[in-house]
């Protein structure tokens, strides 16, 4: 008879190398980044209406990464500071209006959304990226009285009136520190897995009352420049500000914490005629958004282009621009567009679910693309035009995980030691393993089906199956050589 502790050793994950005698022909890791936007400014996502009482706020917050998990997501675009302001608890900006209905009001009884959000998603095995508007001041939605700890009362020298705005100065090198002060903050506070900026540097251009367009008021700014001895022209000195303050936050997000990824959403067209057949808005002359130079300088962990239209709209087609904007990703960053996917409404205007299902196909079929963003999570909630059900029976149906960032670490962690008990299996990170996630899979009638969940659960319920492959993911997203359990 065998010991018992020689039945317990068969059960026990066997390495790679075949220890159990069996070849079960093992499975790779599915690899997609799926995310949503959950928008705060104006209410759009989060919470339905600034005031609300605060388990009101909470429950809306859980409800929202429930149906993420369900649906099977694997990070969340949290935006965490609309216009200089916080939805965390900050001593640099106020709190937010849109949480409790009073710029600089803090929630009663006192929470911190963002660490609720984190701790949340955490939990569900999500990614929690905070986001950030690194100029916009006020917005034009803001209804309640600016309040004394606001930018424009403690730091009016960096801010600006434009149209029905106040904005930073993006061309003032105070401005840079400013704005890279408040990211940090979060960074250096909160377990965050990214920070994220959308597509909002210069404003986009206003009109007086007479329609005639009215130029971003940085005269002084200029002035100053040029008097130090600047020689680019106004145009090339705004972009090179943009520039600048980019890469001084992916400098300074690797020197404090390099797992948290940095991520861009520009507007999806960089220049019209990019390629030939594209028309439209010119973000690099109109906002001075140079965001081709930021991918090919590496100054991001992922890229998420705003491709917000039709795959079958020539001047601005999805798959086309998609294509464009991979072959312009000569370092090979993760490059993960977003999807207008708030365009569906019922099914009899605007979008079909379906186009939005064709775009995330066209994504998986175009090389180096690995995800798509969806804006944003409102649409989801509602499940218009049955988009949620639509994914979750299709292109969601099983878990993925989101692509490694080996310019980051390329360390794998250990194998996992796992066990399974009855239908439980027990698994444990090695010594010195950090994991992140654990993905298992599970072998049935000769199809392999994947499960992930956050690797603080030492004991997971065993997909049914006749054997197991587990592997550990960490923040970087690299993965472990496999363990496996066989019956």
């Amino acid at each position: 008879m065998l010991r018992l502790s020689a039945i317990a050793a068969c059960m026990v994950a066997a390495s790679i190398s075949g220890r159990a005698g069996h070849d079960i022909g093992l499975p790779t890791v599915p690899r997609e980044f799926r995310a949503a936007w959950v928008a705060t400014v104006a209410n759009i996502d989060w919470p339905s209406k600034p005031g609300l009482p605060v388990a009101q706020q909470k429950a809306e917050l859980i409800r929202i990464m429930d149906l993420a998990a369900d649906l099977k997501l694997n990070a969340l675009i949290f935006q965490v500071r609309p216009a200089c302001d916080a939805l965390y608890a900050s001593k640099l900006e106020p709190w937010s209006e849109y949480l409790t209905g009073v710029a600089g009001k803090a929630p009663q009884p006192f929470y911190d959304p963002l660490e609720m959000a984190v701790a949340e998603a955490h939990k569900r095995g999500i990614e929690l990226h905070a986001w950030f508007n690194p100029y916009r001041a006020r917005h034009p939605s803001a209804r309640s009285p600016v309040p004394a700890g606001h930018v424009s009362k403690t730091r009016p020298d960096i801010v600006r009136t434009y149209g029905r705005h106040l904005w930073l100065d993006p061309g003032d090198p105070r401005t840079r520190k400013y704005s890279l002060d408040v990211i940090m903050d979060v960074v250096r506070r909160y377990d965050v897995d990214g920070i994220h900026l959308d597509d909002y540097f210069y404003p986009y251009k206003e009109r007086d009352a007479n329609g005639r367009i009215l130029d971003f008021p940085d005269d002084r700014t200029w002035r100053k420049y040029r008097e130090g001895g600047g020689r680019l022209s106004r145009d090339d000195w705004r972009r090179d500000s943009v520039n600048r303050f980019i890469e001084e936050v992916y400098k300074a997000k690797q020197s404090v914490k390099p797992h948290v990824k940095f991520g861009i959403s520009p507007f999806g067209i960089w220049r019209p005629g990019n390629p030939a057949q594209i028309k439209g808005f010119d973000a690099y002359a109109e906002i001075y958004a140079d965001s081709k130079l930021w991918l090919q300088k590496g100054w991001v962990d992922y890229f998420t282009p705003q491709l917000y239209w039709a795959i079958a709209r020539p001047a601005q087609s999805y798959p086309v621009l998609l294509k464009w904007w991979s072959e312009q990703n000569t370092l090979g960053r993760n490059l993960w567009p977003g999807n207008f996917t708030s365009r569906i409404s019922d099914g009899t205007s605007n979008w079909k679910a379906e186009e939005i299902l064709g775009q995330i196909e066209a994504t998986r079929t175009q090389k180096g693309a690995g995800g798509n963003v969806h804006f944003s999570m409102r649409v989801l909630m509602r499940n218009l035009d049955g988009i949620t059900d639509k994914l979750k029976r299709g292109p969601y149906a099983e878990h993925a995980v989101p692509q490694a960032s080996p310019w980051l670490s390329k360390v794998r962690p250990e194998a996992p030691l796992v066990s399974k008990r009855a239908n439980t299996l027990k698994i444990t990170a090695r010594a010195g393993s950090k994991p992140w996630l654990w993905v298992i899979q599970a072998r049935r009638s000769g199809r392999w089906r994947t499960v992930v969940v956050p690797a603080r659960r030492p004991e997971v319920e065993a997909p049914a199956g006749d054997a197991w492959v587990v592997r550990a993911i960490d923040r970087y997203g690299n993965e472990s050589p496999p363990s496996r359990v066989l019956p």
